[in-house]
């Protein structure tokens, strides 16, 4: 039977991916499985699939650049995984084959419909990595008009984005970091940028409206979400998509019945949020 399941990525002892997928599986009553981490880089990713026992694997998580690298590796490949191309998740089927999914795009969607976030005008969206990527898909389904602003240091980063904004029918705006501060007016701001790259923002007036998702979740709360809070829009983090993605991978690895997911998203909320607490 299989039993074992982990998150790949280097580094990754900070990964929250073994607290949160534990916690649901004791949840769903789920005894004897296990979800480690292992370090694990993109030269020796072959090495390291090749060597599973797919009778024993159900499957993978996977942090950036593993993202990508995995998508040769395996034998099918989801529709949305391929348009934003990023496997976050290798399943290992019956047959021996390996295939990846993508449960970012679909975790950002349910994180903000948590929070009954479903429709929006607009949106805006800082930075300009794989991760934006996924974030333009989630878009998709969320801004009725199809209009996006995106906000980037580089005009290369955009380069990637407009396949995927043209694949999923949304007009992609492009502007300078030095305008980013005009993103605060839009009813959804989704930060994208690394640690500290969208403090400077707190600088200007930020709205006592709209929604920002920051997909940072330590440390928590960044400065951007901190003043946003403090002026009474609602604020979403990182640790928000964790969960609702890796709800959705629990499911696909061990076949849990989806009407359990609420009840493993507040399990996985409540381990996260512990092991945070206890980082400092």
């Amino acid at each position: 039977m299989r039993l074992q399941a982990a998150v790949l990525g280097s580094p990754i002892a900070h990964s929250l991916s073994p607290v949160l997928h534990v916690a649901a599986y004791r949840r769903l009553g789920l005894a004897g499985r296990s979800y480690e981490a292992f370090d694990v880089d993109e030269a020796a990713l072959p090495g390291f699939l090749d060597e599973l026992d797919p009778g024993r694997w159900c499957g993978l998580s996977l942090t950036m650049p593993l993202k990508r690298a995995v998508i040769p590796l395996v034998h099918s490949v989801s529709e949305t995984a391929v348009s934003v191309q990023a496997v976050n998740t290798v399943l290992f089927e019956h047959d021996g084959t390996r295939r990846g999914e993508n449960t970012d795009v679909p975790g950002l969607i349910a994180a903000l419909a948590e929070r009954g976030v479903t429709g929006v005008d607009e949106a805006a969206v800082l930075g300009g990595g794989a991760t934006a990527a996924s974030a333009l898909a989630a878009l998709s389904s969320i801004v009725q008009t199809g209009d996006v602003d995106i906000y980037v240091r580089s005009p290369k980063r955009v380069e990637q984005l407009l396949p995927v904004a043209e694949r999923f029918g949304l007009r992609l705006r492009v502007h300078g970091w030095s305008d980013a501060g005009d993103a605060l007016k839009s009813p959804l701001v989704v930060n994208t940028t690394p640690a500290g790259a969208a403090d400077e923002l707190t600088s200007r007036m930020v709205p006592a409206a709209g929604t920002l998702f920051d997909v940072l979740y330590h440390p928590w709360p960044t400065p951007l979400a901190a003043a946003w809070q403090c002026a009474g829009g609602v604020v979403l983090g990182g640790l928000d998509l964790l969960i609702h993605q890796a709800s959705l991978q629990v499911e696909l690895m061990t076949g849990a019945d989806p009407t359990q997911r609420a009840a493993v998203v507040e399990a996985m909320r409540v381990a996260g949020t512990a092991a945070l607490s206890a980082r400092g």
